[in-house]
C-alpha cells in the first residue's frame, strides 16, 4: 500500500538523520530542513520542536542534542513561509526583475545552542558541513523567541545578514547599536504592557499579579509592565518568574509557588501573564490541583487573564478546564491579517497527497506521527494533517511572517533592477539590509515602513476568549489598539452574536473589582501606612476647608478659604454666603422704621415751627437756629440709613462723613444756645463782658463745622472708609462691611463732636437752676449727657457685636443721638405750642420771668453794674431757660 511505502521512506530519512548526528561535531546542524532553490536564498528559522533532549551519558562532547516535541504550529510558520515565497516568485514584482526566492528553513527548536548552531549554516561558517557550492544566505526569517532571537541577531550583526523577527518583541532589539541588522514586522513589549496598563488602568483595577517566563522575553516584560503600572498608579500584588519546564530541577515547585500566590492574594482578581503556552498549563493544572485538595470549588479559581502574545492564541493551554474553571481571558495578539492563501497552499497540499513533501523533512515528521494512530489510507492521513493544521494557524503570525517575507520581496526587487541577480555573488546581505531600511514595501494593498528601531508600529488586535461548551474559540477580535494614540477602538459588530460579546466583555470588565483596598470616596483620601504598597491603604476624612472630588485622592485640596468653606468629608468647597446688613433684615427693619419716623418727626416739628415763627417759644428756641438744628437732624437721618444694604464705597464715606458734619452742626447750634443762656444768667460783670464780645452765633458754628470738615476731608482723602469683605476661614459667610480706613481719623470724628457735646453739658450745667417752666438748660443737659453716655456704651458694644450687626450699632447710637436732641429740644416746645397755647406769650414770659426774680438775691446787669432788683429799661436783654429765648427789655438799676 501506498501508506506502507510513506512509512518506509519516513523511516530511511530518520535513520540518515540519526546517523548523521551521531557522527557529527560541535558545527554540525543537518538534521531537520526544509529547502528550495532561487537566485536568492532566505533563511527560516522556526521552533518546530519545543526543545532538546538533555544530556544522560555525561560526555562533554560538543554534539547537537536532539530535538523532542514537535510543534504543529511552527509547522504552521513553515508552510506560511513556503507559500508565501511561492506567491512572491510569481508576483510581477520578481518576474519583471526575473529573479526567483529559494529558502533553507531550519529548527530552532526554542533552543539558544541549536539556534547559533542553524546560525552557523546561514553564514556558511567553515567547518559547518555547508556544501562550499551552496549560495550564500541573503535575509533571514525568525526565529519566534525573544531568547533565541538575540543570541542569532548577535551573529548576524557579524556579517550585517538582514534579520525579519515575525514575534520577538524583546525591547532590548530595538537597539540599533547593538543589533543594526535586527528589524521585525511586530511592536516590542513596551507597547504591550503599554497597552495591558492601559486596558487596567480603563476599568480602574490597581491590584494585580503578573506570571513571567524567565528569560530576556519575561524579565523585560516584567519590568516594563511594573515601570508602566508605577505610573498609573497600578500595584503588583506579586511576580513569579517560571523557569523552562526542561532546564530546571524545581521548575514544579516554582508552579506551586506561582499557584499559591494567586490562590492567595484573593484581591488580586486580575493576572497579566507573559507566560509561554507549556507553562500555562501547567499552572493551571496546579491551580485546579490545590484548589481541589482544599476542598473548595474549581471555579474559586476563576480570574481575569490578560494573556501576551506568547500564549494568547494559545487554547491548549486549558487542559482538561473550561473557561467557566479559570476565567475570562483577555488575549492581545499581533495585527491579524487574511490567510485565506496559505489555506489555499493547504488544500493543494492535502490534493498532492503525501509525495508532496519534497525536501520538506518537517512535513515528513509529522505525516510520520499523525501515522501512528493507523490510518486506513494516505489520503485520510494527509486529510487528518492538512485538518490539524489548518485548526493550529494563527492569523497574527501568518500576517506577521507574510509581511517579512513581502519586505525582503520588495528589497530583492529594489536591489536587482540594476544589476542581474542570477549571477552568484552579485548581491551581499548588508545591500538587502539598505534596502530594507531606506525604503517601504507593499502589501495587501497597503503601504508600511519600518521605523528608526527596524520596528513596524501596527498595534494589537485583543481578543475575548470565549466557549461554546465543545471548544474555545480565540480569534474573534473585540478592540484594536493604537500604539500612537494608546487608546482602544472597538472594532464595528453587525451580528447580534458580535454584539452580545462585546457587551458581556463590558459587563466582565467594569463589575470586576481588583483592588487591595476599596477605593475611598469622594470626601476622602487615601492613608498609607510606612511600608505598605500605595494600593494598600485606609480612608481618612478631609477637614473642615478641604475636600477631594475625585476617587482615591492622594491629598485633600484646600478651599479657597476667602471665598469658600467646606465641612469635614466634603467633596466640593461650597460659597460662602455673603452677608452684610440688608434691608430684609427683622433689625434694619425696626431701626429703618425708627430712622423713618424720626425724619417725619422732624419735619412735622419744621413745620410747625415755622408756621409759629413769630411766637415767643419758637423765638425762644433760637428762631433760625432751630430749623437749622432740625436740618441737621433729618441729615444725620439719613446717614443712618446708609447703615443698612449692601455696602459700597461711596456709601462708605458718605455715610461717616454726613453724620459727623450733620451733628457737629447740631451740636455747634446747641452750644451757641448754651452760650446764649450763660451770657445771659452770667452775674460776673468781666466774664459776661468777655463772652459778649466774641459772642457771634453764626460765626461760631461756622468755625465749628469747617473744623470737622477739616477732619473729614483729610480722612476721606489719606485712608477713607472702603468697602471690604471680610472671610473666617472656620466660618462659611462672608461678611461684606465697610473698614473705616484710619482709625485715628474716624476717633478724632467722633472724639470732636463728643467735646463739643461735653462742653455744651458744663456750660448748661451752670445755668441749670433757670425759671422751672423755661428750664432749657435742664434739658440742654440732658440730651448731652445722653448722647456722651450712648457714645461711651458705643465703644466696647461696636468692638464686641458680632458681624453684620456692627453696623446695627452705630445705627442705634445715631438714632438714640438724634431722638435725644428731638425729644429735650423740641417736643416740650411743641406741646407748648399745642397744648398750652396761653404760656405762649408774651405776658407769659415776662410774668415767668418776674417770678424766679423774686426768688433770686442778685441782679443781673447786662451794662455791666451790679444792683438788687429788676428794673424797666429800654435796653434788650435775651434771657435763654430751656432752650427757649425771650426777648425783654429790661432796666437794671445802679
Amino acid at each position: 500500500m501506498t501508506w506502507t511505502a510513506l512509512i518506509i521512506c519516513s523511516h530511511l530519512t530518520l535513520l540518515l538523520m540519526i546517523l548523521e548526528t551521531g557522527h557529527t561535531t560541535d558545527n554540525n546542524t543537518r538534521g531537520l530542513a526544509a529547502t528550495a532553490p532561487g537566485d536568492i536564498i532566505i533563511g527560516g528559522i522556526f521552533p518546530v520542536h519545543t526543545t532538546v533532549e538533555k544530556r544522560k551519558d555525561g560526555s562533554y562532547e560538543p554534539y547537537p542534542l536532539p530535538c523532542i516535541k514537535f510543534k504543529k504550529k511552527a509547522l504552521d510558520m513553515v508552510l506560511a513561509m513556503i507559500n508565501a515565497i511561492e506567491v512572491m516568485n510569481k508576483s510581477p514584482l520578481l518576474t519583471e526583475v526575473n529573479v526567483t526566492l529559494g529558502y533553507r528553513i531550519l529548527d530552532s527548536c526554542a533552543d539558544v545552542s541549536t539556534t547559533l548552531r542553524a546560525t552557523a549554516d546561514f553564514m556558511g561558517r567553515e567547518g559547518s558541513n555547508t556544501s562550499t557550492s551552496r549560495q550564500p544566505i541573503m535575509a533571514v526569517i525568525g526565529p519566534s523567541h525573544s531568547g533565541t532571537t538575540i543570541a542569532m541577531a548577535r551573529q548576524l550583526t557579524l556579517r550585517m545578514i538582514p534579520q525579519i523577527s515575525f514575534s520577538a518583541t524583546a525591547v532590548t532589539l530595538s537597539d540599533k547599536t547593538r543589533y543594526p541588522a535586527f528589524m521585525r514586522t511586530v511592536p516590542n513589549d513596551k507597547h504591550q504592557t503599554a497597552a495591558m496598563v492601559r486596558l487596567i488602568k480603563t476599568y480602574d483595577w490597581n491590584w494585580v499579579g503578573i506570571i513571567t517566563s524567565d528569560g530576556e522575553y519575561g524579565r523585560s516584560a516584567l519590568e516594563l509592565f511594573v515601570t508602566q503600572a508605577l505610573k498609573n498608579k497600578i500595584c503588583v500584588a506579586f511576580s513569579s518568574v517560571l523557569p523552562n519546564p526542561e532546564n530546571s530541577p524545581d521548575f514544579k515547585n516554582d508552579i506551586k509557588q506561582a499557584a499559591r500566590a494567586i490562590r492567595t492574594n484573593i484581591n488580586a482578581k486580575v493576572i497579566v501573564s507573559f507566560a509561554r503556552t507549556d507553562q500555562m498549563t501547567l499552572l493551571y493544572q496546579e491551580l485546579k490541583d490545590q484548589t481541589l485538595r482544599e476542598g473548595k470549588e474549581v471555579d474559586s479559581m476563576r480570574r481575569v487573564w490578560l494573556a501576551s502574545d506568547s500564549w494568547s492564541s494559545s487554547s491548549s493551554v486549558t487542559g482538561n478546564l473550561t473557561l467557566k474553571d479559570i476565567g475570562d481571558v483577555v488575549g492581545f495578539t499581533f495585527k491579524n491579517g487574511n490567510v485565506s492563501s496559505l489555506i489555499e497552499y493547504l488544500n493543494r497540499l492535502e490534493a498532492a497527497g503525501h509525495q508532496h513533501t519534497g525536501n520538506n523533512s518537517f512535513l515528513q515528521e509529522f505525516y510520520q506521527q499523525l501515522n501512528n494512530s493507523n490510518f486506513s489510507t494516505d489520503t485520510e492521513l494527509v486529510s487528518e494533517a492538512v485538518r490539524v493544521l489548518k485548526k493550529e494557524i494563527n492569523n497574527d503570525t501568518v500576517f506577521s511572517l507574510e509581511m517579512a517575507l513581502s519586505a525582503i520581496a520588495h528589497a530583492v526587487a529594489s536591489v536587482c533592477r540594476s544589476r542581474d541577480c542570477k549571477t552568484p555573488g552579485s548581491v551581499q546581505p548588508w545591500e538587502v539590509l539598505e534596502a530594507l531600511k531606506k525604503q517601504g514595501f507593499k502589501y495587501g494593498g497597503k503601504s508600511y515602513n519600518f521605523n528608526e528601531e527596524g520596528d513596524l508600529l501596527l498595534g494589537y488586535d485583543m481578543n475575548l476568549w470565549r466557549s461554546d461548551g465543545r471548544e474555545i474559540h480565540i480569534n474573534e477580535v473585540v478592540a484594536e489598539y493604537d500604539l500612537l494614540t494608546n487608546n482602544f477602538t472597538y472594532t464595528n459588530h453587525s451580528t447580534t452574536q458580535q454584539l452580545m460579546k462585546l457587551k458581556n466583555m463590558s459587563v466582565i470588565m467594569a463589575s470586576l473589582i481588583s483592588k487591595c483596598s476599596n477605593s475611598c470616596v469622594p470626601g476622602e483620601i487615601k492613608k498609607t501606612a510606612e511600608g505598605q504598597h500605595t494600593c494598600c491603604y485606609e480612608c481618612i476624612n478631609c477637614t473642615a476647608n478641604h475636600y477631594s472630588n475625585e476617587t482615591d485622592m492622594d491629598q485633600c485640596l484646600r478651599c479657597d478659604t476667602e471665598t469658600e468653606w467646606s465641612s469635614e468629608r466634603s467633596s466640593v468647597c461650597t460659597p460662602k454666603t455673603l452677608t452684610y446688613f440688608s434691608w430684609d433684615d427683622s433689625f434694619a427693619v425696626a431701626l429703618v422704621t425708627f430712622t423713618a419716623l424720626g425724619i417725619v418727626l422732624v419735619l412735622m416739628v419744621s413745620a410747625l415751627f415755622l408756621h409759629q415763627r413769630d411766637t415767643p417759644v419758637v423765638k425762644a428756641a433760637g428762631g433760625p437756629l432751630s430749623q437749622v438744628v432740625l436740618f441737621s437732624l433729618i441729615v444725620s437721618y439719613i446717614s443712618a440709613m446708609l447703615f443698612v444694604g449692601q455696602p459700597n464705597s461711596p456709601q462708605c464715606k458718605a455715610r461717616q462723613v454726613l453724620f459727623g458734619i450733620s451733628f457737629t452742626l447740631c451740636v455747634s447750634c446747641i452750644l451757641v444756645k448754651t452760650l446764649k443762656i450763660l451770657l445771659a444768667f452770667q452775674f460776673n460783670p468781666e466774664l459776661q463782658e468777655v463772652l459778649r464780645r466774641f459772642y457771634r452765633p453764626y460765626v461760631i458754628v461756622s468755625i465749628i463745622v469747617a473744623l470737622q470738615i477739616v477732619i473729614c476731608v483729610c480722612w476721606m482723602v489719606l485712608d477713607g472708609p472702603v468697602e471690604m469683605i471680610i472671610s473666617n476661614s472656620n466660618s462659611n459667610i462672608r461678611l461684606e462691611q465697610c473698614a473705616e480706613g484710619s482709625v485715628v481719623a474716624f476717633w478724632m470724628m467722633l472724639g470732636y463732636i463728643a467735646i463739643l457735646a461735653f462742653v455744651c453739658f458744663v456750660c448748661a450745667f451752670k445755668v441749670r437752676r433757670l425759671p422751672q417752666d423755661y428750664n432749657e438748660a435742664r434739658f440742654i443737659t440732658f440730651s448731652m449727657l445722653l448722647y456722651l453716655i450712648s457714645w461711651l456704651i458705643f465703644i466696647p458694644v461696636y468692638k464686641t457685636s458680632p458681624g453684620k450687626y456692627q453696623s446695627a450699632v452705630e445705627m442705634v447710637i445715631i438714632l438714640i443721638s438724634n431722638y435725644g436732641i428731638l425729644s429735650c429740644h423740641f417736643f416740650p416746645k411743641c406741646y407748648i405750642i399745642l397744648f398750652k397755647k396761653e404760656k405762649n406769650t408774651k405776658s407769659a414770659f415776662r410774668k415767668n420771668l418776674y417770678e424766679y426774680s423774686n426768688k433770686t438775691s442778685d441782679c443781673v446787669s447786662v451794662s455791666g453794674c451790679s444792683g438788687s432788683e429788676f428794673q424797666s429799661s429800654s435796653q434788650l436783654v435775651t434771657i435763654s431757660a430751656l432752650s427757649l429765648s425771650v426777648s425783654v427789655e429790661n432796666r437794671c438799676s445802679v
